[in-house]
């Protein structure tokens, strides 16, 4: 057989075998969605009884949520019951990513990669966990002091959803700003030093970006806004620890 040949023969069955792992990695991921998405699934009414509590909390006497549909009592707890399946098991959908992706690593790149992807998911959790908590209680106790006179304030629970939904997805991107400035600066796009000394345009910028995610008060764009640029400054030092001790000496430079 020729050299080409046996060289194309092994490529493919290299091939073959990564997407065979791939495969079993992502329905391994599926998988444990699937079981967590049970319980879920089981207490679907309490699950959204909760992420609704903020609102209903703030409402006046007699006001609730209401359903406009005839499937809204049903598919909107079903839906957020996946939600949660999901969110619970990224741990697990991450770990399956990382154990396909850090074979093909340095040594030192898995030095920095799990430490970033530990703290992304917990920064994540971070976030929504500041957004229900904090954020929620004083947003829709403003939303509802406004409500003007002869208006009774009932949301739709369809709607309700929609809406925090895209807040927990916000604040829990928000939260991942170090994790962005570390990779900045680690890639070498930015150096620490350019970032601070911009400070004002970051915290502009920041407030602008806050201003799109958050609903149009105030409040809430500065309850997400400030803990930014806090997390902002954190990933500025943590950059600059991390540059420090930086220098890898070249044989950690062979893969595992």
């Amino acid at each position: 057989m020729s050299e080409p040949a046996h060289d194309e023969k092994l490529g493919e069955g290299s091939l073959i075998t990564h997407l065979l792992e791939l495969r079993d990695r992502l329905l391994r991921a599926v998988i444990a969605v699937a079981v967590l998405a049970l319980p879920c699934l089981w207490y679907m009414n309490e699950i959204f009884t909760f992420v609704a509590r903020p609102l209903i909390e703030q409402l006046p006497a007699g006001a609730t949520l209401v359903a406009t549909s005839v499937t809204a009592p049903f598919m909107t707890p079903f839906k957020l019951a996946l939600f949660v399946a999901v969110f619970l098991a990224m741990p697990l959908v991450l770990h399956q990513i990382w154990g396909f992706v850090a074979p093909g690593l340095y040594r030192h790149e898995k030095r920095f990669a799990m430490p970033l992807l530990l703290s992304s998911i917990v920064l994540f959790y971070t976030g929504v966990a500041f957004g229900y908590y904090v954020v929620f209680p004083v947003m829709f106790k403003f939303f509802v002091a406004t409500t003007p006179a002869g208006v009774t304030m009932m949301t739709d629970m369809t709607q309700y959803l929609d809406f925090v939904m895209l807040l927990f997805f916000a604040f829990g991107v928000a939260f991942e700003v170090p994790i962005a400035t570390v990779l900045l600066v680690l890639t070498g796009i930015v150096k620490v030093e350019s970032l601070s000394k911009h400070r004002g345009y970051v915290l502009l910028g920041i407030f602008v970006v806050a201003a799109f995610l958050t609903p149009p008060d105030a409040v809430s764009q500065t309850l997400m806004a400030l803990p930014m640029y806090v997390l902002y400054e954190g990933g500025v030092l943590a950059s600059r620890l991390l540059m420090r001790g930086r220098a890898v000496p070249k044989d950690d430079d062979e893969q595992e």
